[in-house]
């Protein structure tokens, strides 16, 4: 599976569909979520709400809305919104929206950074937690998964852990 690292916005990346490092109620306020609702519309909270409450460790799918992707992955990193995270809830958050994409069949799949926001995880440890999970991630129809984010210490430290 192919990794590509690149310093941007996730609403302009070329992928099937993106991830939300939720929270638990589907709950899209602030962080990257907030950017999601803005661009893409209500109809995306209004989704993720709806099947809510989704445990950490799980993902849920729900319309891109006006995004140009083919849905949005939930992935909550935390219970409430705005909580602080851990390292082992952006694993588990990653290796579950991985899954779920997986398990659609869908081709290439953007994250930002997974807790890095109001998460308070640092990047390094996000950084390598993901990358973790990626490499032991094995897929049967996903090809390529792009790590994405607008924070240049983040993208650092992706690329810092994909070479170890």
């Amino acid at each position: 599976m192919e990794i590509e690292i690149k310093q941007g916005s996730l609403l302009e990346v070329d992928a099937q569909v993106i991830v939300n490092p939720a929270n638990s109620y589907g709950y899209m306020g602030g962080g990257v979520a907030g950017v999601i609702k803005r661009f893409g519309g209500e109809e995306i909270e209004k989704e993720a709400v709806q099947k809510a409450p989704i445990d950490v460790g799980k993902a849920i799918l729900t319309t891109a809305g006006k995004l140009k992707f083919k849905g949005v992955i939930h992935a909550p990193t935390m219970e409430e919104p705005a909580m602080k995270t851990t390292e082992e809830r952006v694993k588990k958050a990653t290796r579950a929206a991985l899954s779920l994409a997986d398990e659609l069949c869908f081709k290439s799949i953007a994250f930002p950074g997974m807790g890095t926001g109001v998460g308070r995880v640092p990047k390094s440890i996000a950084a390598k937690a993901m990358i973790e999970e990626i490499k032991t991630f094995k897929p049967k129809c996903l090809e390529k998964v792009i790590l994405v984010d607008l924070d240049e210490e983040m993208v650092k430290e992706w690329q810092k852990a994909l070479e170890d």
